[in-house]
């Protein structure tokens, strides 16, 4: 049976903003209180979960949560009526307060680590939400993430769904971000590779996957452990800003294209995955040099950020963020790369500039998973892009969203009901029921 590459998209929230949360996360730190356009924003995710869909693609769309995100002030003492909660929150503890107005979940390749039926002993689609324990901001989106996840991929026949990991230090967990899967094909059983940064002891680094996590997951998904690897991060590169793997390198079956610096001992690890998928099977290594391009060229286009997707007649492409063409240096050595004998022979670029100001490329707005029709077949139809879904989730934005807003604009009320009332009409055209709190509150 034809076996597909699904890819899922976050869609951006209401009450997107520049508030600088992200620890290590350059970008995010750098552009922390500027003015963003939530508006534009979320037209440009969607902008680019079409042009995948006109590709031929399959490509999903994931919800935003819940902003703010009163329920959490509460949790921590705040009380009185929203409007007094909102007020006192932003005074006493602002960090808090931005952070229960992130809309971070957008970057779904955090979200959760998915294994294909043809990796695990039972032969179904396994499911588990990152715990993101490193990062406060994030840590409150795994919940909602994982009723998001069973909502979508909702039949029991297909999909496995499990718990997070305990929230602690040594089991932190980011999801697909750290997570690769080599192949031939598809269809086949595959090589599962997890980049961890941390071992579970505090370093200096902003490393934010441990290995415990990373076997953990292993285990949980009832992989091969003959058909498993868990590679470290070059600390050198985390140190700098590549607080993810997929922030330094990107693999789609048999390619892997990343940086020098992505791993400790790279050639000896990806030998040893060659070694793994069998000397005969073609294994095509994309490596830029620091010659080449920079670790500081790399964080700035965010170039290993891309996604690499096949095309349904079988040939790959690169989808890159419009900061590898504007750099000289980096769209050189892009070109150099399809020049090459290697099956990457297109470039697509994207306009994403107000995710990448956030620290956020194309990869990391998406997770993907493999599976075949029959288990597409138990995926929420309302979740998956479609000429008309996209003109009504592009409508629906037109609509909700602001074009300017700053991190102090979070102390308005009206901003949380202007989000509330989005959502609300989000969960009715993607036929996502009554998930959010403030549905459920009302009587």
């Amino acid at each position: 049976m034809r076996m597909t590459e699904v890819n899922f998209d976050g869609l951006v929230g209401p009450s997107y903003n520049y508030s600088g949360l992200g620890s290590g996360n350059v970008a995010s730190y750098s552009n922390k209180n500027s003015i963003s356009n939530p508006k534009l924003a979320a037209l440009q995710g969607l902008k680019k979960m079409k042009l995948m869909h006109d590709l031929g693609l399959v490509q999903g769309v994931f919800p935003p949560q819940e902003r703010p995100d009163l329920n959490t002030l509460r949790d921590l003492g705040f009380s009185g009526t929203d409007e007094v909660l909102i007020a006192k929150a932003s005074v006493e503890s602002p960090r808090v307060f931005r952070s229960c107005y992130s809309s971070s979940a957008m970057w779904t390749a955090n979200s959760a680590t998915i294994s294909p039926a043809s990796d695990t002993a039972d032969g179904k689609i396994h499911v588990t939400p990152a715990n993101l324990s490193s990062q406060f901001h994030r840590s409150l989106e795994t919940n909602a993430s994982g009723e998001f996840l069973k909502l979508i991929f909702r039949d029991p026949h297909y999909f496995v769904h499990h718990k997070a990991l305990p929230a602690v230090a040594f089991l932190g967990d980011e999801g697909a971000a750290n997570h690769l899967r080599i192949c031939q094909q598809y269809h086949e059983k595959a090589i599962e590779v997890f980049v961890y940064g941390r071992r579970g002891r505090e370093t200096k680094s902003i490393a934010r996957q441990t290995l415990a996590a990373s076997k953990s997951i292993s285990r949980l998904h009832l992989l091969d452990a003959n058909k498993t690897l868990f590679i470290e991060q070059n600390p050198e590169a985390i140190e700098e800003g590549v607080f993810h793997n997929d922030v330094i390198s990107v693999n789609n079956r048999n390619v892997m294209f990343y940086h020098e610096k992505a791993f400790i001992n790279s050639d000896a690890v990806l030998d040893q995955i060659h070694q793994m998928m069998g000397q005969d099977t073609p294994f095509h290594l994309i490596k830029a040099l620091e010659s080449e391009v920079t670790l500081g060229e790399a964080l700035s286009t965010y170039v290993f950020n891309s996604q690499l997707i096949s095309l349904p007649d079988g040939s790959m492409t690169l989808i890159l963020p419009v900061e590898c063409r504007e750099n000289d240096n980096v769209y050189h050595y892009l070109q150099e790369v399809v020049s090459r004998d290697n099956p990457i022979n297109q470039l697509l670029f994207v306009d994403l500039n107000q995710s990448m100001a956030n620290g956020g490329g194309p990869a990391c707005l998406r997770f993907r998973m493999v599976m075949d029709e029959n288990a597409l077949t138990g995926v929420n139809p309302s979740t998956l892009l479609s000429e008309s879904l996209y003109k009504r989730l592009t409508s629906w934005v037109e609509k909700h969203f602001r074009d300017k807003l700053a991190p102090v604009d979070l102390q308005d009320p009206l901003l949380a009901r202007e989000s509330w009332t989005a959502l609300d009409e989000l969960t009715q055209i993607m036929d996502l029921g009554s998930v959010y709190s403030f549905q459920k509150s009302v009587k």
